[in-house]
């Protein structure tokens, strides 16, 4: 007997097989008996949608329609998609950055090939995951390369109806979170010293240091400014998307003021933008190419600052606030950081300019000057 509903299967072909209820019998006849498949997953989803239909027309208690059950079988043909075709159309679909699903679709694909989407199994999701171990991969990063396999399974399962367990769920990593390490973060003395260098050197690619570690940005929402996006008449960057990179997520888009050295580098930078963006060199093709300008950043970074990178910048940023004692629902708006996990900071429009530049100015690195230091006129 078949585990399918209503299917028997005979000689490896499996048999819609179903007894009509007796108002149906004057159209259907007294049983309904139909090939549907020799592959158990095609029948499974015939025999679902095939069922779906004949319960539809038989919830009348009395004069049942006729179904044409031949009609039915051709009209609900399952369809086969190749793993990247459902990928490339569920990446159409979705806000969000491409590179990490991108790169765990090739790789994945590499090693099971680009087969029908019905056709992958847990031995081909545990190869993916033993490949990542070989190579090295940190277990955050392998976690990250599953799940954004997984969400694609996912997608193409609801869209294509495929009644199966994802191949990718509960994928078990060895000793994963075991080699997490805690970011270090700079001093203060760090930031200033780094930030005179920056100033001083006319490196486009130090200038990057001020910028990220007085507004808290991610490094591809600077490398990705258009001129549009900035105004120095009111010391302010519009982080938003554009048409050569996108933002991590809806919360990402902000407007962030310019205070103390963020402000000069960004002056010092507009001397060698062209007419349109503010790092060109990084943008190449209608693409914002922001990992070679981290590549040439951190080499900076990592060799004066004993090993901290651009992203050590963004944490420190955030203890800096915290420092402070800055509320939590502030942060994540200067930062673009997800909200805090209440309803209620998701109403109203958050907090004006106004109030994010009176926060920034309390954390800002003072600026150097003849007679001491000294901070910008507050907004």
């Amino acid at each position: 007997m078949s585990h399918i509903p209503y299917t028997i299967c005979r000689s490896g072909t499996y048999y819609y097989n179903r007894r009509v209820p007796i108002h149906a019998v004057n159209s259907c006849g007294h049983f309904i008996r139909q090939v549907l498949s020799k592959d158990p997953l095609k029948a499974e989803v015939l025999s679902k949608r095939l069922s779906d239909v004949l319960e539809g027309a038989w919830s009348s208690t009395t004069d049942a329609p006729p179904v044409n059950i031949f009609t039915i079988i051709e009209g609900f043909q399952p369809r086969r998609v190749a793993l990247s075709e459902i990928a490339a159309e569920y990446l159409a679909l979705k806000q969000i950055d491409q590179t990490p699903p991108r790169v765990a679709l090739s790789t994945f694909i590499s090693l099971a090939g680009d087969r029908d989407v019905s056709e992958y199994t847990r031995q081909d999701a545990k190869l993916f995951v033993h490949h990542l171990e070989m190579k090295g991969n940190k277990t955050a990063t392998i976690r990250r390369r599953i799940n954004s396999l997984s969400a694609i399974i996912n997608y193409a399962y609801s869209e294509l109806e495929l009644d199966k367990r994802n191949p990718f769920t509960r994928l078990f990593i060895q000793n994963e979170g075991a080699d997490v390490f805690k970011r270090r973060t700079f001093t203060n003395d760090q930031l200033k010293w780094g930030y005179d260098k920056a100033l001083s050197s006319g490196s486009t690619i130090k200038l990057f240091m001020p910028l990220l570690g007085e507004t808290g940005c991610r490094l591809a929402e600077i490398v990705g400014l258009r001129l549009e996006d900035i105004n120095l008449d009111n010391d302010l960057i519009h982080i938003r998307p554009n048409s050569a990179r996108r933002l991590k997520n809806k919360t990402s888009e902000r407007v962030v003021p310019l205070v103390g050295y963020a402000k000069l580098a960004i002056e010092q930078a507009l001397t060698q933008a062209d007419d349109e963006w503010l790092f060109p060199q990084y943008l190449k093709v209608g693409h914002c190419y922001a990992t070679h300008a981290s590549n040439a950043v951190n080499k900076w970074l990592k060799k004066d600052f004993g090993g901290l990178t651009a992203h050590c910048l963004r944490h420190t940023f955030r203890d800096r606030l915290r420092a402070i004692e800055c509320p939590t629902d502030m942060i994540d708006q200067i930062g673009g950081w997800r909200l805090a996990s209440s309803i209620g900071t998701n109403y109203g429009h958050g907090y004006s300019r106004l109030q994010v530049g009176r926060w920034l100015r309390l954390v800002l690195i003072p600026l150097a000057s003849s007679d001491g230091t000294y901070t910008l006129d507050p907004f």
